[in-house]
């Protein structure tokens, strides 16, 4: 593949003097404009990390990529961030529709066999919503942005002079994409305040540092703990969507032929329109449809699961989910940060 100095490729691996001097961006931080003399922002250049066990052990709200979404956690280590400075940046992208390029750092500067080249080009990133969180960090709440971008590995080549173009390309297919929930680009979270929701969030925590078939299992405890029968988790793989099934019992003599159906989805991310679409569909004609994820639901899922003439899924979230926990006594995980 012939390229220019001025192309990037999705997938190579760059150094940060590249990235600084061919996309006119600072040389610090992993929020970096490059600023018009008006004050506009041109382009702006995003840094991640591949997370190690350390990371993964100890804060389970680690930047992540999960079903082509990058969650990226806005800027601001102590304390509650603001929205406004370098978060707002990121948010200006869905007026201005800016080209955003993203870079993974693979190689730490302590491997000194990696050279220079040591951020891998993830593509350029589309901002399909925004939202606050409350997260428990050292038995603490605090308020952070989380981003939630589309990526894209198409084109392969992006040149500088044509990443304007690209960028409105890109924009243009996530918005006609019905798959993806972008009608609702702020998802609001309840604000907590108590000491309850100091334990709620740490258990939360702990759930998203489970390994998502982890997390199945934790599903089907909650199901076995409130009574329910013949509770089974699905094969890994080729599931269907269902990953947890439960029947009701003789003490649900009315509905016994029927059966809980349930998908776990242990994400960071919002979980869309498409998600409870899918489970529907993926229902079998006796079955009853449950969404239980680690994060929330955008108000167009909401809207779905409860849209009249079609069956209803009932939706729980992760603050839902692990108040659940709580009450019915399982707070002990296979692995926490608590």
């Amino acid at each position: 593949m012939i390229t220019r100095e001025t192309d990037f490729v999705v997938g190579e691996l760059y150094s940060n003097k590249t990235i600084c001097h061919s996309l006119q961006v600072g040389n610090a931080g992993g929020i970096r404009p490059s600023v018009r003399d008006d004050g506009s922002v041109r382009r702006l250049v995003l840094l991640t990390a591949i997370p190690g066990a350390k990371i993964i052990g100890e804060n389970p709200y680690y930047d992540r990529i999960e079903d082509d979404v990058l969650i990226y956690t806005g800027k601001g280590l102590r304390g509650d961030q603001e929205p406004g400075g370098l978060n707002n940046r990121l948010v200006e992208q869905l007026a201005a529709q800016f080209p955003v390029w993203c870079f993974q750092q693979v190689f730490s500067r302590r491997n000194k066999d990696s050279g220079e080249n040591r951020w891998k080009f993830l593509g350029l990133l589309t901002l399909l919503r925004f939202h606050r969180e409350q997260l428990d960090l050292a038995g603490e709440l605090r308020s952070v942005w989380l981003f939630e971008f589309a990526m894209s590995s198409e084109p392969k080549v992006i040149g500088i002079e044509h990443e304007n173009l690209i960028a409105a390309e890109l924009f243009a297919k996530w918005r006609r994409d019905k798959a993806i929930d972008v009608s609702e680009t702020v998802v609001e979270s309840p604000s907590t305040e108590t000491l309850d929701d100091v334990a709620v969030e740490c258990l939360r925590s702990g759930l998203l540092a489970l390994h998502p078939r982890d997390f199945e299992f934790i599903v089907k405890r909650a199901f076995d703990a409130s009574g329910y029968k013949e509770v089974g988790v699905t094969r890994y793989s080729q599931d269907f969507g269902i990953d947890v099934v439960a029947s009701f019992g003789q003490g649900g003599w009315p509905v016994t032929e029927w059966q809980i159906q349930v998908q776990a989805k242990r994400w960071l991310h919002t979980v869309g329109r498409k998600e409870v679409a899918e489970l529907r569909g993926s229902l079998s004609h006796r079955g009853l449809g449950c969404l239980i994820t680690t994060s929330h639901f955008s108000k167009a899922a909401l809207g779905e699961a409860n849209e009249a003439g079609k069956p209803p899924i009932t939706l729980l979230n992760g603050k839902e989910f692990a108040g659940l926990l709580i009450a019915l006594g399982i707070n002990t995980l296979p692995t926490s940060t608590c």
